[in-house]
């Protein structure tokens, strides 16, 4: 999950990973909050070279992500996870050093209260959605959308289907159902490569893939299939519904439900930031 946080109202591209539960953040960003540096990218190349040649290990393990550059573009940059970042923090000169101590640790606090409390991250959620442009009616979908999306996936687990792999063939199954594209396929349409697809579709689609996850649940339910042969026949009859509905629609209107559609910010030449 990335997401924007604010130190004194400078932006630090961030990035949660939920299955390790580690916070990474923008090098380039930090270094520019701590030096002022007009080159901040220039100012953490010198000092990475620096810190190599005096065996640093730190800097060894830093790695990269993608994340949203300035131009909206996604671009490969340097980051770290909180405890690099403090011994970083100790290799740069700088009067904002204690006072961004005490704001990991408050991102980190944060983190751990939403897991307390599910709904502070919803509302993180809904907040980075609304950062990003997207309508109040949009918002409400994607999020009913992943509400009917957690119920399934609760079934499938509860059911006897535990690899992520699995999660991901019987995603697929349904989606291709309803769809007549794959979640590969689909994103190549719409121009995405590793952004999340649903934070893509247009309001139809959302709907119609909740159609097609509610319907493969109660089918499954009623069934009362286990593992993944059994959950995959529910995909192709939840999928069904969804693509029977779909076709329907389009009928009526003479529009593609599923379209190439996305909310990427204009294409621009890509550099490595």
């Amino acid at each position: 999950m990335s997401a924007i946080k604010l130190f004194e109202d400078k932006k630090v591209r961030s990035h949660y990973d939920a299955e390790k539960e580690i916070w990474y953040f923008s090098i380039t960003d930090v270094v520019a909050i701590l030096t002022d540096s007009k080159d901040p990218l220039a100012y953490w190349r010198k000092l990475k070279e620096r810190l190599k040649k005096e065996g640093n290990e730190t800097v060894t393990n830093c790695h990269g992500l993608k994340m949203q550059a300035a131009d909206g573009k996604m671009r490969l940059t340097d980051v770290a996870e909180t405890e690099q970042l403090l011994r970083l923090i100790q290799s740069i000169p700088s009067p904002k050093a204690e006072p961004f101590k005490q704001w990991l640790a408050k991102v980190g606090y944060e983190r751990i209260k939403e897991i307390a409390d599910p709904e502070q991250s919803i509302d993180r959620a809904r907040e980075n959605w609304k950062q990003h442009g997207r309508s109040e009616k949009w918002i409400q979908q994607r999020m009913m959308g992943q509400e009917t999306r957690n119920k399934l996936t609760d079934y499938w687990k509860e059911s006897g289907v535990q690899e992520k792999k699995d999660f991901a063939i019987l995603t697929n199954i349904i989606h291709k159902e309803w769809t007549g594209l794959t979640v590969k396929n689909h994103k190549e349409v719409k121009g995405l490569k590793s952004q999340n697809l649903r934070d893509h579709m247009s309001e139809a689609e959302l709907i119609f893939t909740a159609l097609a996850e509610l319907s493969t649940r109660q089918i499954a339910e009623n069934d009362k299939a286990k593992g993944v042969p059994e959950n995959a026949k529910a995909g192709k009859k939840g999928g069904a519904i969804a693509k029977n509905a779909r076709i329907a629609l389009e009928d009526k209107t003479g529009k593609s439900v599923v379209t190439g559609e996305n909310f990427l910010p204009p294409a621009k030449e890509e550099k490595i930031d």
